[in-house]
């Protein structure tokens, strides 16, 4: 097996429809909308991302008294809920620039609400996760939740108190996705396993690997990038079920390139800049080889889900700590990547209900506590906005800081004179630029393995951005692999599909 540029994920290419179209401009059309909004006064207009860091902050200034957040996606503002009439609690979070909402019901009594849930109503076919707009207990029940297993979880929730969780039914049954999709495959006694590739990262030794879903991990330990090919990876970790749904596959050649960027198809990649948590009401994206590109938004956090067991006819698969959103995904999307506008890796798919024609909710494992859990890191490690700073450069590993505020280097790497300059991995950096594994960038560039960029420009291994336009009807094979669907593009193999 050649070395190989393993490129991210995720899709075969579907008709990209009007989530692709939304991507092109939306950097500028928001900074745009920014300037215009409307809102609450004094609050500050914010994209989802800065709303997601700015909520972090305030839950550590505000203790016991935060009670969630949410991203008000129409005038784009955090909005925080407090559980204390304190004027001083009050008056941090607005100096903050959020949006201040005064709730009943604590984080610590929300979350009560969900160990009782637990304990009382672990149901196949149910879920729970706390919504901060209506600050409650959302719990929903599939179409197999009939009979004496409705009836206990309806009083469970009665139990609970009308103020603190509301009850709902979805159409369909959340599963697994467990088939379809061209992508990574595996030979098993039961035949083929097919799933996505999440998100390409770095292990803890060094080593090139991917994210993807962690009930892939468990029923199969090797992967290859067609049905009947040799492994070209192996299950490091994986967990599955319990606290999350990822696995870390390491590939077998250690000199795989694995760039960290979501092929979204037609030839368009998204440049992955760093793992990011969700927030509620944020606009995302999901790609997945089955369905391709959709959007929607996120509607819970901390989402406990009790798959029907694949193992066991009458058992359950409990896993907790997902992202609940109502983008749609259908089987063979399993395991693709979650994702923002701004290249944010946010999430893998692990499991919901409905399709993509009648919608339904779909759940994904944070990459953050993927990430966290396996000790990896995004991409190569040397992605990451620099940022410049007062003070001089800083140099590691033998590299070398030029004079300029915040220039960093690492791994040998140099970094020129200018603010925020970063090289990574043997790349020089220019003032503002981004370097990484051989690149070279100038001024307020960006340039990926092995690119050259000038002034303004982007370069690298599927430097492309999304543009509009719906995919080729007959979606093209993988690089050495014809019976994938996947685009290769830049030399790369596309790695696609799903389980």
């Amino acid at each position: 097996m050649p070395k190989r540029k393993a490129a991210i994920a995720v899709g075969g290419v579907a008709a990209l429809g009007a989530a692709a179209l939304l991507l092109p401009n939306a950097n500028a059309s928001q900074d745009k909308d920014n300037a215009t909004a409307g809102g609450t006064a004094d609050a500050r207009t914010l994209k989802a991302g800065d709303a997601s860091d700015l909520a972090a902050q305030l839950q550590k200034i505000l203790g016991d008294a935060f009670a969630g957040s949410y991203y008000d996606s129409g005038k784009q503002q955090l909005v925080v809920n407090v559980v204390s009439g304190d004027d001083n609690v009050i008056v941090q979070a607005k100096q903050a620039g959020a949006v201040v909402r005064q709730v009943e019901n604590s984080t610590a009594e929300l979350k009560a609400a969900a160990r009782t849930l637990k304990t009382k109503a672990t149901i196949p076919g149910t879920s729970w996760a706390v919504d901060p707009r209506t600050n409650k207990v959302i719990v929903t029940a599939d179409s197999t939740v009939t009979g004496a297993k409705w009836d206990k979880l309806e009083s469970t929730v009665q139990g609970l108190g009308s103020g603190t969780a509301t009850l709902k039914k979805s159409s369909g049954a959340f599963k697994t996705f467990v088939s379809g999709g061209d992508a990574i495959f595996s030979q098993t006694q039961g035949g083929n396993v097919r799933c996505s590739l999440g998100f390409n990262v770095t292990a803890s030794d060094g080593s090139p690997a991917f994210l993807t879903a962690g009930h892939c991990g468990v029923a199969a330990k090797d992967w290859s990038d067609s049905a009947t090919g040799q492994p070209i990876a192996t299950v490091d970790q994986a967990t599955f079920p319990g606290q999350g749904d990822f696995s870390l596959v390491k590939y077998n050649d250690a000199g795989t390139q694995a760039p960290s960027e979501v092929n979204v198809g037609n030839g368009q990649t998204v440049q992955i800049k760093q793992a990011a948590d969700a927030t509620v009401g944020a606009t995302v994206f999901r790609m997945g080889s089955t369905t391709g590109l959709h959007d929607g938004q996120v509607t819970g956090l901390d989402a406990t889900v009790n798959f029907q067991s694949e193992t066991d006819p009458g058992g359950v698969d409990t896993v907790t700590g997902l992202i609940q959103t109502n983008v749609c995904a259908e089987p063979g999307d399993s395991g693709g990547s979650l994702f923002t506008q701004d290249g944010n890796a946010l999430g893998l798919t692990s499991g919901g209900s409905g399709d993509c024609t009648s919608g339904g909710e779909t759940f994904f494992q944070p990459v953050t506590t993927a990430l966290q859990a396996t000790g990896a890191t995004l991409g190569d490690g040397g992605n990451g906005a620099g940022e410049g700073g007062n003070g001089s450069g800083q140099a590691a590993d033998g590299g070398q800081a030029g004079a300029g505020a915040g220039g960093q280097a690492a791994d040998g790497g140099q970094a020129g004179a200018g603010a925020g300059g970063q090289a990574a991995d043997g790349g020089q950096a220019g003032a503002g630029g981004q370097a990484a594994d051989g690149g070279q960038a100038g001024a307020g560039d960006q340039a990926g393995e092995g690119g050259h960029a000038g002034a303004g420009d982007q370069a690298g291994a599927g430097g492309d951005q999304i543009g509009g336009g719906a995919a080729p009807s007959d979606p093209a094979g993988s690089a050495g692999d014809q019976s994938g669907s996947g685009t290769a593009h830049d030399g790369s193999s596309s790695l696609t599909g799903t389980r």
